[in-house]
């Protein structure tokens, strides 16, 4: 089986709703296979919300006006348009728009209920005179891409409901570059570079991290023809791969004290891939084995980024400082410090914790 390094993933944050996400090495010729998938489902597969339908106080079609409001409906509708709201419910919601004039209605002015965000609060939607009033109700509903008002159109629905067209999609713009970058000796890999800018609804790196996530589905099914089927195979990361090391390093190497060595091997640990399959609980079960070595075995673990079985990581000891001086004299010096289990004495542990 071929076996490809790894790629790194690196983000950097231009501003708030625009980031660019570096790829690389990827083997050569995938930078474009990879760059295009992702731009299309960036652009048109991110789930969102939008207005799909409005009705507003005393109009019954788009082609009118409302008194006291200097804008027409189908500039209103227009306007409507450039709102950015988010939904939590897979159903249509309602929010209401409700101002007495004079002054400027805004998006601040709309009433969304729980489980909807409005996020651009600034954008104009109407201007009222003295004696203006305007009422709307607008409902969103959650979808993906561009949606026409004619397909938001609901059969048998009331008379003044307006549809209107449903920008569902999150993103703004994307951007893709392929580069040439080096390993070893090789020059021919391919370094990805993609420009993300979304809308304040969403973050670029979720933008692409659902783009990538509907791209595996579909992949998925491709290798469901034949999961045995050979390709290439993606190397660990060097986390997975520091984490293969210790998982295989004998427990000698942790420079245990000789209590805790020899209660761990005759429990049959030999390595610190099957003591991280032992909870506290199981420790404690060894003989000899009390709450102090436990405290070492945790804090050996800790500094390479491990912990016992159902234990929360980075363990830090109260005072760590007098509890290495009271193992200082007591290092492992070796297998010969190590008996055999079947001459083991108890009384040469008589300084042994006791459970």
């Amino acid at each position: 089986m071929l076996i490809a390094q790894r790629p790194t993933l690196a983000e950097e944050t231009i501003d708030a709703q625009r980031s660019r996400f570096v790829i690389e090495p990827l083997e050569p010729g995938f930078g474009y296979t990879l760059g295009n998938s992702l731009r299309r489902t960036l652009l048109s597969s991110i789930p969102g919300a939008a207005v799909t339908s409005i009705r507003i106080e005393g109009t019954l079609h788009e082609f009118t006006t409302v008194p006291g409001v200097k804008e027409d409906v189908t500039e209103i509708i227009l306007n409507l348009k450039g709102l950015v709201v988010s939904s939590d419910s897979d159903e249509p919601v309602t929010m209401y728009l409700r101002k007495q004039g004079p002054g400027e209605v805004t998006a601040a002015d709309i009433a969304p209920p729980a489980g909807v965000e409005v996020h651009n609060p600034d954008l104009h939607i109407a201007t009222l005179n003295a004696k203006g009033r305007l009422e709307i109700e607008l409902v969103v509903e959650r979808g993906r891409g561009y949606v026409p008002a004619t397909q938001n159109k609901q059969p048998g629905q009331e008379i003044g409901r307006i549809p209107v067209d449903s920008i569902y999609s999150p993103v703004l713009k994307v951007t893709y570059a392929v580069e040439a970058t080096r390993v070893e000796q090789r020059t021919d890999f391919d370094r990805l570079v993609v420009d993300v800018e979304t809308k304040p609804s969403m973050e670029p790196r979720d933008a692409i991290a659902s783009a990538g996530s509907t791209l595996v589905e579909l992949f998925g099914l491709l290798r469901e023809l034949n999961v045995d089927a050979e390709g290439i195979e993606v190397g660990p990361s060097p986390a997975e791969a520091a984490d293969i090391a210790n998982f295989s390093m004998p427990i000698e190497d942790m420079d245990l004290t000789v209590r805790s060595y020899n209660c761990l091997k005759r429990e049959g640990v030999h390595t610190v891939g099957e003591l991280v399959t032992r909870s506290e609980a199981d420790l404690l079960d060894i003989r000899n084995f009390g709450a102090k070595s436990i405290d070492e075995v945790k804090l050996k673990l800790a500094a390479m980024g491990l912990a016992l079985k159902d234990s929360p990581p980075g363990f830090v000891p109260s005072s760590v400082e007098s509890y290495d001086e009271g193992y200082e004299t007591d290092a492992y010096q070796g297998d010969a410090a190590f008996g055999d289990p079947a001459t083991f004495d108890e009384g040469t542990y008589q300084e042994t914790e006791q459970l």
